[in-house]
């Protein structure tokens, strides 16, 4: 698409290669260089993961390596205005520019490090390499690799179509403006949504603190009739999964009290059969018992008959003390997260028990009240979707405007 698109680029335009305008130059190897070599001072060493937050290379989460390690490796010396490119892995193609540096730096084997001449300017070389253009000439050297991997020789030899230096400054100046405005709608479309979410916890936290000191409180086991585990590992043979089949519910599956399957984590219906004790109902609970507590999910018509995973809990409650709905909204909120973690066992991961299950106290409300209580939260809830919904269709068309503008930039049109 791009190429069909050259003839109309204004005649002062050239095309040369990347390699004529740019400095290329990557670690090579690691030199023996490994993780235990890690310090907690000196200088800083980066990864790809410093190229996920915004158009400056972020050097917060950065390792450290000693000076005998950086000093080994010159060409490789962090810049002002140097440019960044993953080469491979899974953040290939991502590009980032160097603002100010705050330490000295290097890189690791999986980043290029990017240098502008005297006749390109550095940021409009970024915008290049961050505009379709670049990422879908990327993909064409990407298309049926096996392990996806950019060489410097090919990105040196990428195309690049290049105006006079006052005609890039223009350009520059034009997407700098446009998309600091574009940055400014993203951050106030998450902030709206960031307080649709909060209205939602503060309306549980203020029905809970405002007549939670009148409610009875109970012990979780006296307001169930079961708390049950997912069957032992030893129970799931390799044989059992398939990639299309009856669902397990893993804490991996229970995302914003939602239940969603995946492929991967799937038996057939004769383990399902023989697992029976294990079957999840209409009605029944399931939490996650390691990892991020709080996570709980109700199960539905669409989920009943699926299998409780060796990483879930699932529980039946007695609905005569406690509704399902209000169960899992006050076992998800920010109070009970906290309590949940404060009781959890585990040195690496945090995990819950049947022991700290069942005595995990618990305000029980008048049903009415619980159903009161829910009334208000689940319009609240819709609100915050409907929200969220808005939020993502203006991110996508956020996301969509900036492509235009770069697209246009680098095809003479703008």
């Amino acid at each position: 698409m791009w190429m069909s698109e050259v003839a109309a680029l204004k005649s002062e335009w050239k095309q040369i290669k990347l390699g004529d305008v740019a400095e290329l130059r990557g670690r090579i190897g690691w030199r023996g260089l490994t993780a235990k070599e890690y310090t907690k001072t000196g200088p800083l060493f980066l990864s790809v993961h410093s190229l996920n937050f915004g158009d400056y290379v972020d050097f917060g989460d950065a390792f450290h390596i000693t000076d005998e390690r950086y000093d080994e490796s010159p060409e490789i010396m962090l810049q002002e205005d140097d440019i960044l490119i993953c080469k491979d892995g899974a953040g290939i193609g991502k590009v980032g520019i160097v603002g100010t540096l705050p330490a000295r730096a290097t890189i690791n084997s999986s980043l290029l490090l990017v240098r502008a001449g005297k006749q390109i300017l550095p940021k409009f070389l970024y915008r290049c390499l961050s505009s379709p253009y670049f990422q879908e000439i990327v993909n064409s050297r990407l298309n049926g690799a096996t392990t996806p991997h950019l060489y410097q020789r090919d990105i040196t030899g990428f195309p690049i179509y290049l105006p006079p230096l006052p005609e890039q400054q223009r350009i520059v100046g034009i997407l700098d403006k446009a998309f600091a405005a574009i940055a400014t709608a993203k951050s106030n479309a998450e902030r709206n949504l960031q307080n649709a979410r909060e209205m939602v916890e503060s309306h549980l936290q203020f029905a809970l603190t405002r007549s939670g000191n009148t409610w009875p409180r109970r012990r979780l086991c006296d307001v169930v009739t079961g708390i049950s585990t997912g069957p032992f590992g030893t129970m799931l043979h390799k044989s059992d999964y398939v990639e299309n089949g009856v669902p397990l519910v893993n804490p991996m599956n229970i995302v914003d009290s939602r239940i969603v399957p995946s492929n991967r984590m799937m038996v057939n219906e004769d383990t399902r059969d023989r697992l029976q004790v294990y079957v999840l109902k209409v009605g029944d609970i399931v939490i996650a018992r390691r990892g991020e507590l709080g996570r709980c999910a109700l199960v539905t018509k669409d989920e009943a008959g699926w299998l409780c995973g060796t990483g879930s809990f699932f529980l039946r409650l007695n609905s005569s003390k406690m509704e399902a709905k209000f169960f899992v909204a006050l076992f998800s909120s920010k109070q009970y997260r906290e309590l949940l973690n404060s009781n959890s066992v585990g040195t690496t991961m945090n995990s819950l028990n049947h022991s700290i299950l069942n005595e995990l106290p618990v305000p029980v409300p008048p049903i009415a009240d619980q159903r009161s209580i829910m009334v208000n939260l689940e319009r609240m809830s819709a609100e915050a979707r409907r929200l969220e919904s808005l939020y993502h269709q203006k991110i996508e068309a956020l996301d969509i405007l900036k492509n235009s503008l770069l697209h246009q930039a680098f095809a003479g049109k703008l």
